[in-house]
């Protein structure tokens, strides 16, 4: 299972032309979806006019190449790659896990379809033991955040089978990579009956998975860096969460916002009468 590519082995009725052509669709599918979420939800049309916004707010300093660099490499290493949004720790290690784990397992699939087809063209060992390591990180992480660390099962005793809409991306990932990895393993039995429908069952979930993304979180992944760039500019040059401006640079009158803005909300903030201890922080 480890040392054997699952695609190459299926080659002979499944023509590599066919699996090829599924991840051009899948391709396209994402980015499709992408821009279709983009343009719903207007993101790319705030991020510009916010940028302008805060280029020529009133009292903005003005930053200098060197300094929006030095920003755009903070953000590509701290908010990217190491998920520094996340303060608890276990959120941030299962994020982790699942995002490296999710980029290690859609890569050596790539490299499997179109660099090994066939059996005609050896894998290297390598590169299916990396494909099994990317779908277990994703195991790992995804069903950690599942069944442990989502706010409305850890903090709120919601069940953690109660679904939603916003599941939709981590739930059809999570199918993937798990009906991916018993697939594998039942082709390394040779048990061919079971083995053709768990790989029927794994391009329905895949499928789903990129042809979800207009109506799950999978377009954030692509937006998220460019609003961690900005936050970071605003906070730079003094624009950062649109407060007055008498307010940018003054410790006790932000505090004074933030509990205006608490005395606002509602007093049991969506959550219901029932609510357990909160252990997500």
């Amino acid at each position: 299972m480890f040392d054997s590519n699952p695609f190459a082995a299926i080659s002979a009725t499944v023509t590599p032309a066919f699996m090829q052509t599924y991840v051009l669709l899948m391709v396209a599918l994402v980015v499709a979806g992408t821009l279709a979420d983009v343009v719903h939800k207007g993101s790319a049309r705030y991020f510009v006019e916010n940028w302008r916004r805060s280029r020529g707010a009133k009292g903005a300093r003005e930053l200098g190449g060197g300094e929006l660099a030095s920003i755009a490499v903070q953000t590509a290493v701290v908010d990217v790659l190491a998920s520094g949004e996340f303060c608890n720790p276990r959120r941030r290690v299962a994020h982790l896990l699942t995002m490296y784990g999710f980029v290690l397992y859609v890569v050596t699939t790539a490299v499997m379809v179109f660099g090994y087809p066939t059996a005609a063209t050896p894998t290297p060992a390598l590169v299916p033991a990396l494909w099994c390591t990317g779908a277990l990180m994703v195991c790992v992480g995804g069903y950690w955040f599942w069944f442990f660390i989502r706010v409305d099962v850890a903090a709120e005793g919601s069940s953690p089978f109660r679904l939603m809409r916003a599941d939709l991306f981590i739930l059809s990932l999570l199918a993937s990579t798990t009906l991916g990895l018993v697939w594998a393993w039942v082709q390394a039995q040779g048990s061919s009956a079971a083995s053709w429908a768990l790989f029927g069952l794994y391009l329905v979930a895949t499928t789903v998975l990129f042809g979800g993304v207009y109506w799950s979180k999978f377009a954030h992944m692509f937006f998220k860096p460019a609003a961690a760039f900005e936050k970071r500019v605003g906070k730079a040059n003094g624009t950062f969460a649109n407060l007055p401006l008498q307010t940018r640079d003054d410790p006790a009158q932000r505090a004074r916002h933030s509990m205006e803005l608490l005395r606002n909300a509602p007093m049991d903030m969506g959550l219901g009468i029932k609510r357990e201890a909160p252990r997500h922080y």
